[in-house]
């Protein structure tokens, strides 16, 4: 099980003039994420710095990359990283575009900086959780429910719902 978001969303901060507009974005895959950062870089393509950090699920391992685009190295991308691992999100992809305002923050004013963009930007995202597994439909005589409901409970099959019908069609998940 793991949490991403159920919509993408957008937050914005200002910090001693600087513009920090952070996008919060589902990805399925890792060309996702890097289709979906190509787009965040065209769009905000007078940017002086589009810093991103990513985790995603493929084949049954969490994969992450985070990029500083230009600025002073761990200052960006590696601290939105931390806070995507913090709050276990995965196939969640942040950019953090950043206007330069003229005013120089420093390693410690920037790292603040783009966390705080990412924070915001996490904590207005409405997060879901995900299971994964297979899901299967299954239908049984009223009779069999008790033996099938011991079944599942003593090998970590999950029955998510019951309907009472002609017979008893159960939703249960395969880990």
């Amino acid at each position: 099980m793991y949490i991403s978001i159920s919509e993408n969303k957008e937050a914005e901060i200002v910090e001693k003039k600087s513009k920090f507009i952070a996008n919060l974005i589902y990805i399925e895959s890792v060309s996702d994420a890097e289709n979906k950062i190509k787009e965040i870089k065209k769009r905000y393509y007078d940017a002086r710095h589009n810093c991103i950090a990513y985790r995603v699920i493929e084949d049954d391992k969490i994969i992450e990359k985070s990029n500083d685009d230009g600025e002073p190295s761990k200052t960006a991308g590696a601290p939105m990283l931390d806070i995507l691992r913090g709050e276990n999100l995965c196939n969640t992809l942040v950019v953090v575009t950043r206007y330069f305002g003229g005013i120089l923050l420093g390693t410690g004013g920037l790292v603040r900086a783009y966390s705080k963009a990412t924070s915001k930007v996490i904590g207005e995202a409405q997060k879901i959780k995900i299971c994964q597994g297979l899901e299967y439909k299954i239908e049984i005589l009223y009779s069999e429910l008790d033996s099938f409901k011991y079944y599942c409970n003593n090998n970590e099959i999950s029955i998510t719902s019951i309907e009472y019908l002609n017979n008893v069609e159960c939703i249960i998940n395969l880990k």
